[in-house]
């Protein structure tokens, strides 16, 4: 593809003057993976992406979101798995962006059209990005870890700004707070204008293009995808079975494929088969949850029940989600199984108690191992290692209603 041109320049008497580089906002700048997960996933009448989750335990169901919106790469084993999940071969989830029949926009608008900002603030974003990587380019001082330390902007937060990934307004205050102070500006107007200034006079010309430029997003995606096609074409790496797995599964099989068995294996076996053979009985749990504001959940019975897995501890319940908090990965019609004696890990989903309510977070770990929770609506970053225990809680299954 032909690179855009980013700038222009005129003349004035006999001085050439260079004006401030074009902002090409690229639209689609956070989605590197177009794939076909959704396409089939669709023609198979899987309705909901929980559904495709349940039968893939070894990809957490937010990873499995951020894939399928193309916000992520999925790994060669991934693609092989939710293949086999699908009935279809991994390759054919791969999208060749280089066909001229691939339209990037009647890709992501049936997955992303809600989640669109409006031009101006993607416009400032953009700014923002090339600022701050100017900034830190101008002074040799302004290290990722002096950034976490003397301004408490985390290395994964500084990560989204420098990429524009979010409008400023949906940082949250605390962010806002240090950029404000990186750019020694009074209020968010004046960091408008300092910011704007520095485009005015070129300062940002050389950075703007690495935020900017669909190129860089186009030739990142052609490059991961054909290596992922090439990875497929390989024969996949032997797994390690399962405790049990491939193995006889009753007492008598084992003792049968040892020797003859003795009358009090074989008594042993009968009451394991008859054990398995029983289905254990449903278990449900009830239902709280009623909206509060700023994106909180109250605790009020909602007089419903849900089926709890099996792996639920004995205080599980059901949690009605309500609002879009984590975005349209997880929609607001959901009902969260929440299990207050498991603490939370780094992919899945976490209840954390705040005051009189509940707060659902989705969990991440950052560069130094801390591990962080995020919100999207209101936009949150909770530091999760920070808090009282007693009142965390992990998300262990979802139910769209």
């Amino acid at each position: 593809m032909t690179q855009k041109p980013l700038g222009s320049q005129k003349r004035t008497g006999k001085a050439l003057a260079t004006a401030p580089t074009a902002i090409e906002i690229d639209a689609y700048r956070t989605l590197v993976f177009p794939n076909r997960i959704r396409k089939f996933r669709k023609q198979l009448n899987i309705g909901s992406l929980l559904e495709l989750s349940d039968k893939l335990p070894t990809i957490t169901y937010i990873r499995l979101s951020k894939i399928e919106r193309g916000e992520i790469f999925a790994r060669a084993g991934e693609l092989r798995d939710i293949a086999a999940a699908l009935g279809i071969d991994a390759a054919d989830l791969l999208i060749d962006i280089d066909d001229p029949e691939f339209d990037i926009s009647a890709w992501a608008d049936p997955l992303h059209a809600a989640d669109r900002a409006d031009p101006e603030a993607e416009r400032f974003a953009v700014l923002l990005a090339a600022a701050l990587r100017n900034r830190r380019a101008s002074d040799n001082a302004l290290t990722i870890a002096a950034l976490e330390q003397e301004y408490g902007i985390a290395p994964v937060i500084l990560s989204r700004i420098e990429n524009a990934l979010k409008p400023y307004d949906r940082w949250n205050e605390d962010v806002r707070a240090s950029l404000r102070r990186l750019f020694a500006a009074a209020d968010d107007a004046q960091l408008t204008a300092v910011v704007h200034d520095a485009y005015q006079r070129g300062e940002l010309d050389t950075v703007l293009p690495l935020v900017a430029n669909p190129e860089l997003r186009i030739a990142k995606s052609r490059a991961r995808i054909g290596a992922l096609r090439g990875e497929l074409q390989q024969a996949p790496a032997a797994r390690a079975e399962p405790l049990g797995r491939g193995l006889p599964q009753t007492l008598l099989e084992r003792s049968a494929a040892r020797q003859k068995p003795s009358p009090e294996a074989v008594e042993t076996a009968a009451s394991a088969d008859t054990l398995v053979a029983e289905a254990p009985p449903q278990r449900l749990v009830p239902v709280f949850g009623s909206p509060l504001p700023e994106g909180l959940i109250a605790r009020t019975p909602a007089g419903d029940q849900v089926e709890a897995p099996r792996s639920a501890g004995p205080r599980a319940y059901g949690l009605r989600l309500g609002r879009p908090t984590l975005g349209a990965g997880l929609p607001g019609r959901s009902i969260l199984v929440v299990d207050p004696d498991r603490f939370p890990s780094a992919g899945g989903l976490a209840v954390v108690t705040e005051g009189q309510g509940l707060r659902v977070l989705s969990v991440t770990l950052d560069r130094h191992g801390r591990m962080l929770g995020y919100s999207e609506n209101p936009d949150l970053e909770i530091a999760i290692d920070e808090l009282d225990p007693a009142g965390l809680a992990t998300v262990v299954a979802a139910v769209f209603e």
